[in-house]
C-alpha cells in the first residue's frame, strides 16, 4: 500500500501588531524631532548672522529686518577694519599650513614605510602631545620666545601654529599614506628612484585627499585660533582677524551686532572658499584601482 504524501501546510503571514508598529513610528517621530533639535542648533546662529549682518537696528535676537541695508558691510570693510587683519590671518595661518603639510609628509613617510621598534612609542607620544591643551603650555612657550627673540614676530607665530598642529596632521597623514601600495615604489625604486622622489611623485599624487583633508584640517584650526596670536603677537597691525573680531565688543557689555555680523561673514569666507577648492579631492578617492594588478 503506498504511503501518502503530506504536504506542509501553508503559513499564512501574520500582520503586525497595531502596538508593534505604533512604537515604531514613535521612535522614528522621536529620532526625527532630535534631528530637527540638533540641525536648529546649527542653522540658528547662521541664520541670525545673516539676518543680523542686513538689519541697521540688530540685536540678539533672529528676526527678519525691518529694513535692509548694506550700511554694516560698508562700515567694516576697510583696511584697518577688514583688510589688514585678513591679510595677516592669510600670511600665518597660509604659511603655518604649508610648513605643516610639508613636515608632517617628510614625517609620516618613514613612519608608514619602515618598520622600527621606535615606532608605535612615537606614535602613542604624537597621540599624546594632541590632547595637550594649548593653555598649559602658553606660558613657557611665551618665556621661551621673549628668550629667543622672537616674540611679537610673525614667522615666529607661523612656527608655533605649525608646531601646535603637526603632531595630529602626521597622525592623519601616515594614515593616509599606509593606503598606498608599496608595490608602485618599489617598482620606482627598480628603476632608480630615491625615497625622495618616490615620495614625491608617487606617494603623494595618489594620496591627493588625505593631502587635502590635513591642509583643510590644519588651515581651520589656525584660522579660528585666537589665544596663541593673542598672546604672542603685540602690534596691533600685526592682529590677525581673529584677535581683532574682539574689537567689536565694547566696554560695559556694548557690541556693535550688526558689523559683528558682517565682518563674521567675511571673515568665513577663506574658510569657505578652501573648502570649496579641496571638495573635488576630499571625495574622489585614491584611484588606485588596477594599479598593482598584472
Amino acid at each position: 500500500m503506498a504511503g501518502t504524501i503530506r504536504t506542509p501546510a501553508l503559513k499564512t503571514p501574520t500582520r503586525k501588531s497595531p502596538t508593534l508598529k505604533s512604537r515604531r513610528n514613535s521612535r522614528r517621530y522621536a529620532a526625527d524631532a532630535g534631528l530637527l533639535v540638533v540641525a536648529a542648533t546649527f542653522v540658528l546662529p547662521l541664520a541670525w548672522v545673516i539676518l543680523s549682518s542686513l538689519d541697521p537696528k540688530a540685536d540678539l535676537k533672529v528676526k527678519v529686518p525691518d529694513g535692509v541695508t548694506l550700511d554694516n558691510f560698508d562700515a567694516v570693510l576697510v583696511p584697518e577694519v577688514t583688510f589688514t587683519p585678513l591679510l595677516n590671518s592669510l600670511i600665518l595661518c597660509g604659511g603655518a599650513t604649508l610648513l605643516t603639510v610639508v613636515s608632517a609628509a617628510l614625517a609620516a613617510y618613514p613612519l608608514s614605510r619602515f618598520r622600527s621598534r621606535l615606532n608605535r612609542p612615537f606614535l602613542l607620544t604624537i597621540l599624546f602631545a594632541t590632547s595637550l591643551p594649548i593653555t598649559a603650555i602658553m606660558v613657557p612657550v611665551y618665556a621661551l620666545f621673549v628668550q629667543v627673540d622672537l616674540i611679537d614676530t610673525m614667522h615666529g607665530t607661523i612656527f608655533f601654529f605649525a608646531a601646535s598642529q603637526l603632531p595630529f596632521a602626521i597622525w592623519l597623514m601616515k594614515n593616509f599614506m599606509d593606503g598606498v601600495p608599496k608595490e608602485l615604489e618599489e617598482a620606482a625604486w627598480t628603476d632608480g628612484a630615491s625615497s625622495f622622489q618616490s615620495l614625491i611623485r608617487i606617494v603623494l599624487p595618489l594620496m591627493g585627499p588625505g593631502v587635502a583633508v590635513v591642509t583643510v584640517f590644519a588651515f581651520v584650526m589656525m584660522w579660528g585660533n585666537f589665544f596663541v596670536p593673542f598672546m604672542l603677537l603685540l602690534s596691533p597691525d600685526q592682529m590677525p582677524a581673529s584677535v581683532s573680531i574682539n574689537d567689536f565688543f565694547g566696554n560695559r557689555g556694548t557690541v556693535v551686532y550688526g558689523q559683528l555680523a558682517a565682518f563674521s561673514i567675511i571673515y568665513s569666507t577663506p574658510v569657505i572658499l578652501l573648502y570649496v577648492l579641496v571638495a573635488r579631492r576630499l571625495g574622489g578617492g585614491f584611484a588606485l584601482g588596477g594599479a598593482v594588478k598584472g
